[in-house]
């Protein structure tokens, strides 16, 4: 594989001069923020399914790979089955879960094979992006890390894909005592690479995927002990590290492509009859995830307090254990579990509401992380700031009042990636048809009869209700309760059908 990061051949470009301050700007048809997941689909998307225009794609890292590049914690892998993880365009050839290094691998042969490395611009970070209606153009801030140059880039559409939480810090609760605590303080997020774990009292407060990922992990690396501390517990999939179905597949010499398909559409057909059996009787559902647990846990564990949820099926994400890791590492009395709520941290680890003393030489902070609204940075349109929570999406994709702007966000149950091509396609679909219309922006609009709308939050607590989102609900986008203005409630199920057969000529885009 060639160096993807070596710096490419950029050919010459257009440049604008800025009407606000005089400054020279780098135009572009399309810019892509984040090379990420979403970033990297987006631009190979664009390069076949819209070519000849100008894209760049900003990173504001020096490497590619978004999420998979920034957590480093030990065991970091997938937590989706990479048949529905991976793109659409490229089969995925490895395990059903993937480790961040496959994955990372992954990411670069789409690079490569795509040659989409000439379009990104790494260590580019933005800063402020705003919208001129007089030039029909973002100007859009940024800052290389390499030289601390500011330099501004004019596009004439801008594709967020920057990802839905922060990477500079993940989100720890403000535990009384915590400046007491003697051992080191870590966050997943932000795993530092010299600490050493081994032999030592690790407790790693949280009960989502990182957790479920990162115990068992330390618990096999060598920790002298791991113990997991929930505020409430989790549900659960067990799921085999290859597919059955997969391997019997290959051992026949079945084509990668024709593999990768058949175990996609396996994969979404589990899916859909999943949320079906949701749907008709959740308390039988939840009853049968619990059951799966207690069968791989000793006789006589405590399965009612450290492994029965209290909220209904699917109001957060299920979390994936390859191999049923984590309750190997509980049957083998490498890991602990505790429930409560934590009532302070003390000089020697945790103390507990019923007064259970929890010690720990390192104390791992897997509570979440901070939801990341359009990356945190300030958007203008003709000098008004924008008020995401004040705008309704498009198909949770584009936002009324915002002008050529697309945003990408994954499914909160599903693959973040099968939102990545749908919304991708429509994306192009939408640009092919400015062109045709000889318009130069397109801008969703309420219609007359969409006024008295209801208007809902991004995403429903009573569906979908995990700390990052709730933290701040109040600073995204609203969603309609009916088509198009609806977003994140729509699963992919009914949205492969929706998205395709958008009519972008219905009078909720205003084309100029």
């Amino acid at each position: 594989m060639t160096d993807l990061l070596a710096p490419a051949h950029q050919p010459a470009h257009d440049t604008v001069t800025d009407p606000d301050d005089g400054a020279e700007a780098e135009l572009v048809d399309v810019l892509v923020v984040g090379a990420g997941i979403s970033g990297i689909g987006a631009a190979r998307h664009l390069t076949h399914q819209a070519p000849g225009r100008r894209l760049v794609v900003l990173e504001g890292r020096d490497t590619f790979g978004g999420t998979w590049e920034v957590n480093r914690y030990p065991g970091v892998r997938s937590d989706s089955d990479m048949f529905t993880f991976g793109y659409s365009f490229k089969p995925w050839l490895a395990n059903e879960l993937a480790t961040a290094e496959e994955i990372r691998k992954y990411l670069g042969e789409v690079i490569e094979e795509n040659d989409l490395g000439r379009h990104i611009r790494y260590g580019h970070r933005v800063t402020a992006a705003r919208w001129s209606s007089s030039s029909r153009l973002w100007y859009v801030d940024v800052t290389r890390s390499d030289t601390g140059e500011r330099v501004r880039f004019a596009a004439r559409f801008l594709w967020m894909c920057q990802g839905y939480y922060r990477h500079d810090e993940g989100y720890t609760p403000d535990w009384p005592g915590l400046e007491r605590f003697r051992g080191e303080v870590v966050h997943p997020l932000t795993w530092p690479e010299q600490l050493d774990h081994h032999g030592k009292r690790v407790v790693v407060v949280g009960s989502g995927a990182t957790a479920a990922t990162l115990v068992p992990a330390l618990a096999q690396g060598g920790a002298g002990h791991v113990t997991m501390v929930q505020r409430s517990p989790s549900y659960y999939v067990l799921s085999p590290r290859s597919h059955e179905v997969v391997e019997a597949l290959r051992s026949v010499d079945t084509p990668d492509e024709w593999v990768h398909e058949i175990a996609r559409r396996l994969m979404l057909k589990q899916g859909r009859e999943l949320a079906e059996q949701i749907a008709a009787d959740p308390a039988a559902t939840s009853a049968w995830f619990v059951d799966q647990v207690r069968q791989a846990l000793p006789e006589g564990y405590d399965v009612e307090r450290h492994f029965t949820p209290t909220y209904p099926v699917w109001r957060q994400r299920l979390c994936r254990l390859p191999e049923g890791d984590l309750l190997a590492a509980i049957r083998e009395g490498r890991v602990t579990m505790v429930t409560g709520h934590i009532s302070e941290v003390t000089e020697t680890g945790l103390r507990m509401d019923d007064g259970t003393e929890v010690e720990a030489d390192v104390l791992v902070t897997a509570t979440g992380f901070h939801l990341s609204v359009m990356g945190g940075i300030p958007f203008t349109v003709d000098g008004d700031q924008v008020d995401w929570s004040r705008t309704v999406t498009y198909h949770g994709t584009m936002f009324t009042g915002v002008p050529n702007l697309a945003y990408v966000f994954g499914y909160l149950r599903a693959s973040w990636t099968l939102r990545v091509d749908l919304v991708s396609d429509l994306v192009c679909r939408l640009l092919r048809r400015m062109e045709e219309r000889g318009a130069t922006v397109v801008v969703p609009q309420l219609r007359p009869e969409d006024h008295d709308m209801p208007l809902r939050p991004w995403n429903d607590p009573d569906d979908f209700d995990p700390g990052y989102m709730m933290r701040s609900l109040h600073l995204v986008p609203r969603q309609g309760d009916r088509f198009p203005w609806r977003g994140t409630d729509v699963g992919y199920h009914e949205e492969v059908e929706v998205l395709p057969a958008v009519d972008l000529d219905d009078g909720t885009l205003v084309y100029q």
